[in-house]
């Protein structure tokens, strides 16, 4: 197995064997402390691609079934293309800064992207590692974060389904608070694998921030957003980090510690891509 250093964040790894326990052990160790992992040469079918991401965790399905592949609902598919009348996945995902299951009470550990049709241009997704945007925050944030929670809901991005036309808006907004509360977590909290502090915010699902005694603090959560550039529009804050992909490519990434937005645009082409995520039950490295 061969890896290599990319510019900015992450590594390309080429030569994985799935079946080695110890080519698994190390893919591990590099999604931690490099934060994104590109494998080459992937040719999977969704079952295949479930069996992989099993070798690192649990899968988790989505909690909405309007995401699930047809035959592997482990599979998370997001695609603008219909197959005829029956459109399978969901367009347009993640058009906003976001950790994966942010908004539950135990989000997810690594992501696996697995882009099954590609464009031409405009291709991949912006990161931002929020653990070098704790560390670069000055002290003065520092001290002010501290003993924060951070408040954290699906609602401002929930996407309409198609059961829902005709619902009433109140009725729809009561199931998504039934489904999915918003939840609290320390704003500035540490990493299970490795010995970083992650800032855990994003423009996504970060609803407020909540001082010790209860009081809101938008200038704290608009602050934050700001020194880690996902107030930037142009995308090109030095924080912000675009990972392209090509065919045959899967991207595994350290959920805990990174936000990320797919680059979209207002012409798009026809692209598909599976995702597959996963609790690491696993005891850290010593």
């Amino acid at each position: 197995m061969k890896i290599t250093q990319q510019d900015g964040i992450g590594v390309v790894v080429e030569g994985f064997d799935s079946s080695s326990d110890e080519h698994v052990r190390l893919l591990r160790r590099a999604v931690y402390r490099e934060k994104i992992v590109v494998l080459k040469h992937q040719d999977l079918d969704p079952n295949g691609f479930l069996e992989l991401g099993r070798r690192f965790g649990r899968p988790e399905k989505y909690y909405e079934p309007i995401y699930h592949h047809p035959e592997v609902p482990e599979v998370f598919v997001s695609s603008n293309v219909g197959e005829g009348e029956q459109r399978v996945g969901v367009p347009k995902t993640g058009k906003f800064w976001h950790s994966d299951y942010q908004f539950m009470r135990r989000p997810f550990d690594i992501t696996f992207i697995y882009p099954q049709v590609v464009p031409t241009k405009n291709r991949g997704t912006y990161f931002v590692d929020m653990c070098k945007a704790y560390d670069g925050l000055g002290e003065d944030l520092k001290v002010a974060i501290k003993g924060t929670s951070a408040v954290h809901s699906v609602r401002r991005y929930f996407k309409i389904r198609p059961s829902d036309v005709y619902r009433p808006l109140s009725e729809i907004a009561a199931e998504v608070h039934e489904k999915t509360p918003p939840v609290s977590m320390p704003t500035a909290q540490p990493h299970r694998f490795t010995d970083e502090t992650v800032l855990y915010v994003s423009e996504g699902f970060t609803e407020s921030i909540v001082d010790g005694e209860g009081n809101q603090r938008p200038d704290l959560l608009e602050a934050l957003l700001e020194v880690s550039g996902q107030r930037d529009p142009s995308f090109s804050h030095p924080a912000i980090h675009l990972q392209t992909f090509e065919q045959g490519d899967m991207l595994v990434w350290d959920n805990r510690s990174l936000v990320h937005r797919a680059l979209h645009t207002s012409t798009p082409e026809p692209a598909v891509s599976f995702r597959v995520t996963v609790h690491d039950d696993t005891e850290p490295e010593a």
